[in-house]
């Protein structure tokens, strides 16, 4: 039990910012400064879904708490949206609130997620959050990600099964994936998607599925893991990744088709947080206006679709199927007299005004890989 000065060993387990070793480094560029660590954009939310376009004469109680379960309009909007019923919709602090609610709602402590790696750094800190074990399943060949590799990063899907099966034991309680993966650009097939949906059946697991990604597929439109497993399947959405507005901490959860799955969601977010900021909520709203939200998605798509393809071109990767980013092993700049040769790689970029994320971030097998 911790005393003063003592904190909780809960802290003890849950891993600091993966920058903060480079956190001087970075604030000390000078000149131009090029920060591909963060899923952020560079382009401004859609006109109409600006802070400076809500005013309290248009807003009557802009400023006051919203409801804990989200805003009604927004509920409502969401509902249509997504063809469920909105009981099913929880409003949240990003994704990132979603998840953490997600993870307090359903987890024991000491109960285990897999977690198909490379994955989003939080993810592993969020279930440790509430005492729970997150375990690396190596998902993504790592070999896909040598600079020239003509493998393919994506599993079969008896491959898929396999790999997660390896890390099942007794405490195992969900498996969790993104794809768009966040950060190997990878799109999950539907095959693969069908398997491990019926991989999660087999064993009684939720699936928490990261879908923020979901509007920013290259090829064909993503087929939500939810489609073969509504029963069990948590998906978490963002309007940070999809509509620029990460500042604005605002996402939202859609439950499983299962009875009081929101209630239960709403006691762990509302003790976290109470509720998402409601001027946010309102700009999420105008977001899925037809003449608002879409055309931005269009131009935003086309412009990062266009980077990611000239990036990977030049680096002799294969061209990313979606999301924002790509998953690199560069061993090759490695120096191995050094004694953290990525860690020196990584102050090689900053110093050069390039901000790269380690691969170790997003899963152990990958310690020669940047984000």
């Amino acid at each position: 039990m911790p005393r003063i000065p003592n904190l909780s060993t809960t802290v003890g387990t849950m891993p600091s910012s993966v920058f903060s070793r480079l956190a001087h480094r970075i604030a000390a560029i000078k000149g131009e400064r090029y920060p591909l660590h963060v899923g952020d954009t560079w382009m401004e939310p859609p006109v109409g879904a600006r802070m400076e376009d809500l005013t309290v004469a248009d807003h009557p109680g802009l400023h006051r708490y919203p409801p804990p379960t989200g805003h009604p309009p927004l509920l409502q909007a969401l509902a249509a949206h997504r063809g469920v019923s909105v009981d099913r919709i929880l409003v949240t602090l990003g994704a990132t609130g979603a998840w953490h609610a997600v993870a307090g709602a359903t987890l024991e402590p000491g109960e285990e997620v897999l977690v198909l790696a490379p994955y989003w750094p939080l993810f592993p800190g969020i279930v440790r959050s509430v005492g729970g074990r997150p375990v690396d399943v190596p998902f993504y060949d790592a070999a896909a990600f040598v600079p020239g590799s003509s493998r393919s990063a994506i599993p079969t899907p008896e491959e898929a099964v396999a790999r997660a099966a390896t890390h099942l034991t007794e405490r195992t309680v969900a498996l969790y994936l993104n794809s768009p993966s966040n950060p190997t650009g990878a799109v999950l097939p539907p095959a693969v998607l069908q398997a491990l949906a019926q991989f999660a059946r087999a064993h009684d697991l939720w699936i928490w599925a990261d879908e923020v990604y979901e509007l920013y597929s290259y090829g064909p439109d993503v087929v939500p893991i939810s489609t073969f497993a509504p029963e069990r399947t948590f998906s978490a959405f963002s309007f940070s990744k999809a509509h620029g507005l990460a500042g604005c901490r605002v996402g939202y959860v859609v439950t499983p088709d299962r009875p009081n799955m929101r209630g239960a969601l709403r006691k762990m977010a509302m003790h976290a947080s109470y509720a998402a900021p409601l001027p946010s909520q309102l700009a999420a709203c105008a977001i899925l206006e037809p003449t608002i939200g879409p055309p931005w998605v269009a131009h935003a798509k086309a412009s990062y679709q266009a980077a990611g393809n000239a990036a990977a071109d030049r680096l002799l990767l294969p061209r990313p199927q979606g999301g924002t980013f790509l998953f690199v092993d560069v061993s090759r700049g490695l120096l191995d007299h050094e004694e953290d040769p990525l860690h020196e790689f990584l102050v090689r970029c900053v110093d050069r005004g390039l901000v790269l994320a380690p691969g170790l971030s997003s899963g152990h097998p990958y310690t020669h890989h940047v984000r």
